[in-house]
């Protein structure tokens, strides 16, 4: 790959930055592939900067760093080894950050730099460097218009400040896509009223300038630009329509995201009166611990006041002249500004100066992933930007008493710990290094955490254990954020390349790779030895039912989890910990919201819904016939038992598939499939719009007197085929060599080849129907007819009698993949929705965002990431540390864009009390040994005095009041084990020792009684 191809055009890798491109957009991206990046300074701080900016796509990135390598760098900068100790942090990082993207060029600067080098960079950034230095170079940039970045960590506490220049133009806030909604109202009024409609909340906000299309009557509206006051979430104001015409139906709102201009401070004005972009935005009012933003403003100025006092040396590690000294220039700073600030946190700066000589990757690698997404942001005007100073800190780490305690942590001088150790001292760094961890998954998270891990040391003592799981293999589009993964690297296991990657940055890592799901299938290795085992799970998945099943782990085993999740500039981190949080099932998303079948099938009103409709049209066509044809000819007798359980409508769809596929849409040549695709066409997007007409007329009416086609609902016409029309044509294409690859036919790319066949098709004119029933209700039955059974019936014995012909066969199934542009998946789900999209007057839109939605892929950025996960580690550090309180812990929300960072105590867990004892989710009452149900029914009345009605196993029903006498009577005297077997028909595997019971039972005043689950012990 030619390394200096970036900037020089604008074409995209859009298999490379697929899940980016979906944050960003293509605009946004090309303007980083305009710009040059220097970074100074390349320790953990630099590094992380240079890792995420050089993932994210930027015309090149120039490392420069005149100190070498020292044991204080071997726990935060990953791309460096013991055996680097003594050389150049630039020159040694230079090769593995070369090979993160071919497309962007890495150098490294080795003479000295001059402020006149700077010019010719868009953003400089500044990293393990003090004030002085920082100064002098912010001055110079904000003088001669480059935008710089001071990003830095000490100990604890993490620090960004940005300068932009004056007018410094955001093009985008924060990146959402234009909100829309369909119109079911508008006021004639001094202050006109929109109304949604009920399903379609229109998620505004006071101020936002919306503007509209297709209003009825009311035309004046159209085209024009309001700014909106929100009533309701599906109502707002838009000022005087009075003397507008009246509103008759139709139209569409549709936000008008506006630009922003901001004036950036130089960075001498920030340091005598701090822009501290606004805490409430930042941190919320959720949490009652803020960041002191004025106390850690003051420590990093003093840091530098007490650097030059004492021969460039920092505060010695725990030492309390030093921090006593550090106080005192801290608050002689505070009176000399010319308006001081209010009383400081002389605490604050006490850590501040015992700390700020070492280092944390995990802090490294929040500060370093936001000021990455910062450079983003310069370089391209999307999302706003920090306006200027954020401040971090996360001294809740240390244990409360730690004042107490200095003597613990001292540093120890001959580890690769050392810059850790100076912060959390020795015994902490022991508990980490003999800690035990399950990382689920070696994805973007998995490969973050599993760098945090190797540089923080955990698993790496003589007791300690990493274990990763994660079945999936690598993919190119996993590149652009799974920093562990090289392009030589596609298709091996996710979890095996990841596991030895970390292996490389530390050798002394205990890590045990597993190649599986995690789930019912693979109990029997994680079993009870397994979760007993472990000190932590931390989650690093991207699905929600594994998630879930891990959480039924982590209560059942009473072990914490860190669970995390992003997307897009979006991002989480919850803490689960025994008998003190909730759970990860405590509160979960509301479900996704599915498309109607009606709208889908005939009252389309948005993209989405075109775009869901191809997508099951793919299926229709593709995959779903060659699964059931494969079925029946296997075994023909259980295919037709199985069609047998199903309604009437769905066996008569299923056997109508069947038999186009096998009969008479079966294709034995390239030029049929071409046929067979101008029919489908001209049945999908001409005859059935037309049978549509037929049934629902332009002119209808409700029985209300009011149009049929009204909003929601579009009226749509029929389209008529051109060759020369791109969208038409790229559906024939398509189509035709999808329906080739099923039939095992030899597929045909030269498009003119493929024009000339078409024009030659014919088609039947189309002739409407009579008698053809249109559901248009979601809530109305389907209607069948003695027709339809002996439809069914003809077409079971059709298949029947030319069984032994329809063996010979050929069929290919194909399973959807959005991510090969040669396979012509999106290409037709592209085409086929947009045509439809011209059926209704609908907007198209391209493969791009078609492939997002068709896809249900979630956007990405590697920034997010690397923020999460850092979060996620200053929470492991805790854990670690053994606090016991929850309020040492946080759970986070972030969203980069905007940029807002909100942190609060995680939930406590919900208390229950059946008698005088208290429970909750994380409790069981344990019963060991096999019972007979009648034991166990008296030993719950004996011991607890409770009257069970119902015994449950997750679905199984094992005991319940309701269940026949004879039942009951049969099941009493049978161990509880013995009962389910018989109901799943199957036996219980070895591996299983004990199981999950539920029971519902009332008290001795016959009240029901809420009580916990029961571990039932079968096995030793």
């Amino acid at each position: 790959m030619n390394q200096s191809m970036n900037g020089m055009q604008d074409e995209i890798d859009e298999s490379l930055y697929s899940r980016q491109l979906y944050v960003l957009g293509h605009e946004a991206m090309k303007k980083m592939q305009h710009s040059d990046i220097l970074i100074l300074g390349l320790g953990g701080l630099g590094v992380e900067i240079a890792k995420n900016t050089i993932l994210a796509g930027v015309k090149s990135v120039t490392l420069y760093d005149h100190k070498n390598v020292t044991y204080k760098d071997l726990s935060s900068q990953f791309f460096l080894k013991e055996s680097d100790i003594g050389k150049n942090r630039a020159i040694c990082s230079h090769k593995s950050l070369s090979e993160l993207n071919p497309y962007v060029p890495v150098f490294v600067k080795s003479e000295n730099l001059k402020l006149e080098d700077l010019i010719r960079y868009h953003v400089i950034v500044l990293t393990d460097s003090f004030n002085d230095e920082q100064i002098k170079i912010a001055e110079f940039c904000h003088k001669n218009k480059i935008k710089v970045i001071c990003a830095e960590t000490r100990g604890l506490f993490g620090k960004i400040f940005c300068d932009f220049g004056k007018s410094f133009q955001v093009l985008d806030i924060n990146g959402q896509s234009q909100k829309t909604s369909m119109i079911s109202y508008i006021t004639n009024d001094k202050e006109g009223i929109v109304t949604t409609f009920e399903d379609q909340r229109h998620d505004l906000e006071d101020g936002d300038y919306v503007t509209f299309k297709e209003v009825k009557g009311m035309n004046e509206i159209n085209g024009k630009e309001f700014k909106i006051s929100v009533l309701t979430p599906f109502s707002f104001i838009i000022g005087d329509t009075s003397t507008f015409g009246e509103y008759k139906n139709g139209g569409i709102v549709i936000e008008v995201k506006k630009e922003k201009i901001i004036d950036f401070k130089s960075m001498e004005m920030c340091l005598e009166e701090p822009k501290f972009f606004d805490e409430d935005n930042y941190w919320g009012d959720a949490d009652p611990k803020k960041i002191d933003n004025i106390s850690i403003h003051l420590a990093f100025q003093a840091l530098d006041e007490f650097r030059q006092e004492n021969s460039e040396e920092l505060p010695k590690p725990w030492d309390l002249n030093d921090s006593k000294r550090f106080v005192e220039i801290a608050l002689l700073i505070n009176s000399q500004k010319k308006n001081p600030f209010p009383k400081l946190n002389e605490n604050l700066l006490k850590i501040f100066s015992f700390t700020c000589s070492g280092n944390l990757c995990p802090i490294q690698s929040v500060i370093g992933g936001l000021a990455a997404q910062e450079i983003i942001k310069a370089c391209s005007g999307k999302f706003h930007p920090i306006n200027q100073l954020f401040y971090f800190d996360c001294k809740e780490i240390l244990p409360e008493n730690t004042f107490e305690r200095i003597e613990e942590f001292k540093p120890d001088l001959n580890s690769r710990y050392l810059s850790q150790t100076i912060v959390l001292g020795k015994q902490i760094q022991n508990r980490l290094e003999n800690f035990k961890c399950f990382l689920v998954g070696s994805g973007a998270l998995g490969c973050e955490y599993l760098k945090n891990f190797a540089m923080m040391g955990l698993g790496s003592g003589p007791n300690g254990l990493i274990t990763v799981t994660d079945m999936d293999t690598i993919e190119k589009s996993n590149l652009n954020r799974q920093f562990l993964f090289r392009s030589w690297d596609v298709q091996k296991s996710k979890a095996e390349v990841a596991s030895n990657a970390v292996k490389e940055m530390n050798p002394n890592l205990n890590i045990r790779t597993n190649l599986n799901r995690v789930g019912p299938e693979t109990e029997h290795i994680y079993n009870d030895e397994f979760f007993d085992s472990l000190d932590v799970v931390c989650n690093a998945l991207d699905n929600v039912k594994t998630r879930l099943y891990i959480d039924s782990k982590c209560i059942e085993y009473r072990k914490p989890l860190i669970e995390s999740g992003t997307l897009g500039t979006e991002g989480n981190v919850q803490v689960c910990l025994p008998n003190l949080t909730e759970a990860y099932s405590s509160s979960q998303d509301p479900p996704e919201k599915n498309i109607p079948i009606c709208t889908l099938k005939i009252f389309p009103n948005a993209i989405e819904h075109t775009i869901q409709w191809a997508r099951d049209l793919f299926e229709g066509l593709f995959s779903n016939p060659v699964v059931s044809a494969f079925n029946f000819l296997q075994n023909p007798d259980l295919y037709f038992r199985n069609l047998s359980k199903l309604g009437i409508q769905q066996r008569l769809e299923e056997l109508q598939q069947l038999e186009k596929i096998f009969i008479s849409e079966k294709c034995s040549s390239f030029e049929e499939c071409v046929v067979w695709a101008r029919e489908s066409f001209q049945e999908n997007f001409h005859n059935n719009i037309k049978q549509l007409l037929f049934n629902f007329p332009p002119e209808l009416k409700t029985s209300n007197g009011l149009p049929f086609w009204s909003s929601p609902k579009r009226l749509p016409h029929p389209l008529y085929f051109d060759a020369n029309n791109s969208t038409h044509f790229d559906y024939i294409f398509s189509a035709a060599n999808l329906k080739a690859f099923l039939h095992d036919l030899k597929q045909e790319r030269n498009r003119e080849k493929i024009f000339s066949y078409v024009q030659d098709v014919q088609v039947v004119s189309f002739k409407p129907k009579l008698g053809v029933k249109i559901k248009i209700n979601e809530n109305d039955e389907e209607e069948f007819t003695d027709e339809d059974e002996i439809e069914i019936d003809n077409l079971i014995r059709k298949l029947q009698n030319e069984y032994l012909s329809l063996k010979k066969s050929k069929l290919v199934k194909i399973d959807f993949e959005k991510d090969d542009d040669s396979n012509f998946h999106m290409d037709f789900i592209t085409s086929c929705s947009n045509l439809r999209a011209e059926n209704y007057d609908i907007t198209p839109t391209d493969k791009h965002n078609t492939k997002l939605i068709a896809g249900k892929i979630i956007p990405a950025i590697a920034t997010t990431t690397s923020v999460i996960v850092g979060l996620d580690c200053l929470e492991l550090y805790k854990l670690i540390a053994g606090h016991k309180n929850l309020d040492a812990y946080r759970n986070y929300y972030l969203n980069l864009a905007l940029p807002l960072f909100q942190s609060s105590e995680p939930m406590p867990v919900t208390k229950y009390k059946f008698y005088d004892i208290e429970w909750s989710l994380w409790d069981r009452i344990e019963v060991k040994g096999e019972l007979t149900l009648k034991e166990f029914l008296d030993y719950f009345e004996k011991e607890y005095k409770l009257v069970i009605t119902m015994i449950g196993c997750d679905v199984t029903t094992i005991y319940s009041k309701y269940l026949s006498i004879e039942k009951r009577k049969d099941r009493l005297n049978k161990k509880i084990t013995e009962i389910l077997e018989i109901i799943k028909q199957e036996k219980l595997p070895e591996h299983t020792k004990n199981l999950t019971l539920s029971i519902v039972a009332y008290d001795t005043n016959d009240e029901d009684i809420e009580v916990p689950p029961i571990k039932y012990i079968i096995r030793n």
